[in-house]
């Protein structure tokens, strides 16, 4: 099996079971974002205590990218201070320009670093990550 083929079943295995897919009934932070090129929506929700994203959830609906790619960052950056999920995002929009990023912590997510070669699919991968900063953003502001 050649890296193509392993990186596709890892973005179908978290499309086809997703983690972290749901939503909390408390007041937890929400974001929605969407991508009205593709249809792409998602809802963000995270849990943010002491400066550390203690929990997070997404619903929405929209491409095996987009989709997976939620799963995968909402699994990464549960734990994770904001500082280090800002980073991650960082990373993660790096790996979408094309430049190699490790990720160390949670490799699944460098099998999406094939969507840099299709421009109109990179909306899709980042709008999660999108949501993420903006959801950190507005937790800031509200401190």
């Amino acid at each position: 099996m050649n890296l193509d083929d392993l990186y596709r079943r890892v973005i179908m295995d978290h499309y086809k079971n997703p983690r972290n897919r749901g939503s909390f009934e408390d007041d937890a932070l929400k974001i929605e974002l969407n991508n009205p090129t593709c249809g792409d929506r998602i809802t963000l929700q995270l849990k943010v205590e002491d400066g550390i994203v203690k929990d997070a959830r997404y619903s929405g609906e929209g491409c095996s990218i987009s989709m997976s790619s939620a799963s995968m960052m909402t699994e990464a950056v549960k734990g994770k201070t904001v500082a280090q999920s800002l980073e991650l995002a960082n990373r993660f929009s790096d790996l979408m320009k094309g430049e190699t990023v490790d990720f160390e912590d949670y490799e699944d997510i460098e099998a999406l670093s094939g969507v840099n070669k299709f421009p109109a699919r990179i909306k899709c991968a980042t709008l999660a990550w999108n949501a993420l900063r903006k959801g950190i953003d507005e937790e800031q502001q509200h401190q």
